[in-house]
């Protein structure tokens, strides 16, 4: 990761965003949007994550978030480890995952790509962490991070995506409580 992609401010507000290799539409089974959901839960509980806005698109995450003990990079570093574990382990074991062969094919070829990966690579490996220092960057990937799935044309309402903090924006409830901002 180059210099321009470091978390500089580690009390910072960032927008970071990570993609499945290759672009593949993992994400369009709830059953893996649930882990990312349960493990983003799990750091807000025992990690110090602040988690300000999230969308999760069928093959990349989208966070605006800090971290109360200044190590953002640890945070990515350690949900995308797990993430990766968890996701990886569960296609294999779906006996109705129809692409199950293919997609782990897929992420063991990028695994043997890349020297930093010993075995299987599920996510890219780059970030590109953002820090949002004025309320303009802020309302601006607020907005980029809930219009995502609009954009995508999977929904024609922000709120209408169940993977997305959108709703909690207008005063419902999502499926992760966020600390709006």
């Amino acid at each position: 990761m180059s210099r321009a992609h470091k978390f500089h401010n580690p009390e910072g507000l960032y927008f970071v965003s990570f993609s499945v290799i290759e672009w593949k539409d993992v994400f369009t089974r709830s059953i893996y949007c649930d882990i990312l959901i349960d493990s983003l839960k799990y750091c807000i509980a025992h990690k110090g994550l602040e988690l300000n806005a999230y969308c999760i698109m069928t093959n990349h995450v989208h966070l605006i978030f800090r971290c109360h003990d200044n190590h953002p990079s640890h945070f990515i570093r350690d949900f995308k480890k797990f993430t990766a574990f968890k996701i990886r382990a569960t296609i294999e074991q779906n006996s109705t995952e129809s692409r199950r062969k293919w997609l782990i094919n897929s992420f063991k070829l990028a695994g043997e790509k890349n020297c930093n990966t010993i075995d299987h690579k599920f996510w890219q490996h780059h970030n590109h962490p953002i820090e949002l220092w004025s309320n303009h960057v802020i309302d601006q990937k607020l907005n980029y991070v809930h219009q995502n799935p609009v954009k995508a044309g999977i929904v024609i309402k922000p709120h209408y995506w169940k993977y997305s903090s959108a709703s909690n924006y207008i005063g419902n409830e999502g499926v992760i409580d966020v600390v709006k901002i």
